[in-house]
């Protein structure tokens, strides 16, 4: 197989939760553990960081991914959902795996992995542990896919877990309240390894402290109290600062050797030094295009705050989202002043545009519907003046297609 074909062989014959939603989350970590004993054990050849949380993960692992990058140290980083190519999951100081080693791997363990019917999010983990083992990295921060305790990232046994804030996200496969959804989020903490908490919040306190103490773990608080900036500009990015910091603080204490320059310059160099994209991020000006790819409520609560603390003329949103969130807390946090674009993104799992528009319709946030994302985006450049703003947003996958 070439390149193409086996991210058609990914992408089209393994269910992947992304694009097709439920039917592909497996409720247990069995696959997982079968494919990397089959690997001979890749996870437990390299140091590691757990990353969990509703918003902010992937922030978050990019940040202590670029601190530790300029700290001289050799940093595997693994997140998800990717935005335009599929092997910015897999980095190695900033650097993606290779199109010929994504190749290897899969033709190398196709047959084996099609067997245990693998999923597309099983394969990649094994796939990025297997390259992080090899190619020796000093850590790897690796950021949960869904949920915690069930999640295939889940085998590892890290030097510290974070989690950095829990909301209501996937309620259907998570549960429906703040303290079902702390559990699963929970279940990262392991014996006698630090934890580090970026939100204190008064439902998932005595769940994470009740778990640290069964699990003898010393739990931390992020300070919110810190000197720092980072090159990622949203507001709410203030938060995972915090917990970056806080983490850093904790990696320190078990001998990683940071310095206060390694942690300025490497907030300050996040986006050069890992490549990462989508958050707050500016694609233009005159007008002004921004996207983000916050989607739950938590998140979208937080863009509508920054977006009312901008200056512009008129506010243009190109918005799209799934057909499996709850939207109606969502949709009420939207400003009702601003033209709306409602689209649906090129994946099996977006809503219909012209029933996102009838559900915003209850909330008087008024627009009109297109069949792309690119031709809602079309459309508000050519209704935008260049004082105005144009927002892009709803979902990760509206905004993988215009960065």
């Amino acid at each position: 197989m070439n390149y193409t074909q086996t991210l058609n062989y990914l992408f089209s014959r393994l269910p992947m939760y992304q694009r097709i939603g439920e039917a592909a989350y497996k409720a247990d970590i069995g696959n997982i553990v079968t494919a990397l004993k089959h690997l001979k054990n890749p996870h437990t050849q390299f140091k590691s960081v757990h990353i969990a949380g509703t918003n902010g993960k992937g922030s978050t692992a990019h940040m202590i991914a670029s601190i530790m990058q300029e700290s001289g140290i050799k940093v595997g980083l693994y997140t998800s959902p990717h935005l335009k190519d599929f092997r910015e999951r897999i980095k190695i100081n900033g650097v993606m795996i290779t199109q010929k080693q994504v190749v290897k791997f899969v033709e190398e363990n196709q047959l084996f992995f099609k067997k245990m019917e693998l999923s597309f999010f099983e394969f990649t983990v094994a796939m990025a542990f297997n390259y992080f083992a090899k190619q020796k990295v000093d850590i790897a921060i690796i950021e949960t896919g869904l949920g915690g305790r069930l999640d295939s990232t889940n085998i590892i046994h890290p030097e510290l877990a974070i989690i950095t804030n829990i909301s209501l996200d996937h309620t259907n496969l998570l549960g429906d309240t703040i303290e079902k959804i702390a559990i699963e989020k929970a279940g990262i903490i392991k014996n006698k390894t630090p934890l580090v908490i970026g939100r204190r919040q008064k439902e998932t306190i005595s769940i994470f402290e009740n778990t640290c103490k069964e699990k003898n773990s010393n739990l931390i608080y992020a300070s919110h109290k810190n000197r720092y900036e980072s090159d990622l500009k949203g507001e709410y990015q203030k938060e995972n600062i915090n917990t970056v910091i806080e983490a850093i603080k904790q990696l320190q204490k078990k001998e990683w050797v940071i310095t206060d320059d390694n942690i300025r310059h490497g907030l300050l160099k996040t986006v050069a030094n890992t490549k990462l994209l989508g958050r707050w991020q500016s694609l233009s000006r005159n007008p002004q295009i921004i996207c983000d790819t916050a989607h739950n409520e938590d998140g979208i609560k937080e863009i509508a705050k920054q977006l009312r603390n901008l200056k512009y003329k008129q506010l243009h949103i190109v918005f799209g989202t799934v057909n499996d969130k709850n939207l109606d807390t969502i949709l009420s946090y939207l400003p009702k002043d601003a033209k709306y674009y409602f689209c649906n993104a090129n994946i099996v799992r977006a809503m219909n545009a012209e029933d996102l528009k009838q559900k915003a319709d209850k909330y008087k946030l008024k627009g009109k519907t297109f069949p792309s994302v690119r031709e809602a985006l079309r459309c508000a450049k050519e209704d935008a003046h260049a004082a105005d703003l144009i927002f892009v947003g709803g979902s990760t996958f509206v905004v993988a297609e215009v960065v």
